[in-house]
């Protein structure tokens, strides 16, 4: 498998947002350097644990400061924006740092009913999803109604961010999927993996590829990822109760905090899903997800409240995928 990261900017408790974005700039010079594939932003809006909003701004920066690293968004969600904009912005992107920028789209159009106001945009926007990605393919590769620019030779390669049906429409439009969560392994996602390979409908000669994003945590031992991990289930746990995804937190503050019972199986339950271990152990997890998904490429989406721990984690996933 090829192998990738996805960095959404979390942010962490004492930390700046403008840190957080700094600190992904700075992971993606790291993974040009550990010999990763690709490298990801998100786009996320009013989200205080994360600071990414706007994937081009954030990708424009990643490739000033790398020069092989494939970059792309994870995904910029098509009905939040028009679909010229979106071509004009990847185009420039692909003049910019010619032959490697990727489009990964989804369909989310965000946590609450606030921030879609603010974006002045209501559940009916997503209903045109495959509709637009057509449109937005036909910007890319000047056979749209309107020539959007800057002009390039190159190619912009479109993915679909997949949950449920958007696996049916990335098959129909003969795109490569990326299909992410904790249940990869799931009947229902395997079935749709093969349904997706089935009924793929080639477009200019594209064949089905499949990308599996997922957390994957490595460290020495499996105590100490499993202390790694611990940030990311604890926000995501809090947010249950809360109503709000929190910035990280360190792994002390949360041994120190209260623990209510439904948070504690929370917590527990994401831990126990968790991809987070050793070499050994990750190898073996990694190796059985391969098998069964017949994934193309691992995109780790892996983020904790340490980012020297977060870079030797990174070191050791492409080690043991080497």
């Amino acid at each position: 498998m090829r192998l990738s990261l996805l960095d959404r900017s979390r942010t962490r408790a004492g930390w700046s947002d403008a840190a957080a974005v700094t600190a992904t700039v700075e992971r993606a010079v790291e993974a040009e350097a550990q010999g990763y594939h690709r490298f990801w932003v998100a786009e996320h809006h009013a989200v205080p644990g994360i600071a990414s909003s706007a994937p081009p701004v954030l990708l424009a920066a990643v490739g000033a400061r790398t020069s092989r690293l494939r970059i792309g968004s994870g995904g910029v969600m098509l009905p939040l924006h028009q679909p010229l904009v979106v071509a004009e912005q990847f185009l420039l992107l692909e003049a910019l740092h010619p032959g490697r920028v990727d489009l990964g789209l989804g369909r989310s159009l965000g946590f609450t009913p606030p921030v879609r106001r603010a974006l002045r945009r209501e559940e009916a926007a997503a209903t045109g999803f495959e509709a637009d990605l057509q449109e937005l393919r036909g910007l890319l590769t000047g056979d749209g109604e309107v020539t959007a620019r800057p002009a390039t030779r190159g190619d912009v390669p479109m993915h679909v961010l997949a949950v449920r049906h958007g696996v049916a429409i990335a098959a129909r439009l003969g795109l490569p999927v990326v299909v992410g969560g904790t249940d990869l392994l799931s009947d229902e996602v395997l079935a749709s993996l093969r349904e997706y390979r089935r009924s793929f409908r080639p477009w200019r000669g594209s064949a089905p590829s499949v990308t599996v994003s997922l957390d994957v945590t490595v460290a020495e031992d499996d105590a100490t990822a499993r202390d790694l991990a611990l940030p990311e289930a604890w926000a995501m746990a809090q947010s249950r109760r809360t109503g709000e995804f929190a910035p990280l937190q360190p792994v002390r503050a949360i041994r120190d905090a209260s623990w209510p019972a439904q948070v504690r199986e929370r917590v527990e339950a994401l831990l126990e899903r968790a991809v987070a271990g050793s070499p050994a152990r990750v190898r073996r997890h990694l190796e059985q997800l391969a098998d069964r998904t017949g994934a193309d490429e691992l995109m780790a989406s892996t983020s904790t409240f340490d980012v020297d721990a977060l870079r030797e984690s990174d070191r050791l996933l492409r080690d043991l995928v080497a």
